[in-house]
């Protein structure tokens, strides 16, 4: 049986192996090691580490910036 940290460690791909441009801020939260709400605030008081797109009315998170932020190759 899984413990509940493996479980949440399977629960998303390893960044670099991450294609789409963009993912939501539950994603971006777990690559950053924030709580989304951290990033909702970053997104409201555009003063985070990176800015995400609006899509109707929703939060991306452009993966090539995170990456970078990361020091991620990709």
């Amino acid at each position: 049986m899984y413990s509940s940290m493996e479980k949440f460690n399977n629960q998303f791909p390893p960044i670099e192996q991450v294609t789409r441009t963009a993912v939501t801020t539950n994603e971006a939260a777990f690559y950053l090691n924030r709580k989304p709400q951290t990033l909702r605030i970053w997104a409201m008081n555009e003063n985070g580490l990176i800015r995400p797109i609006r899509i109707n009315g929703r939060l991306a998170w452009p993966v090539s910036e995170i990456k970078q932020l990361l020091g991620v190759e990709g």
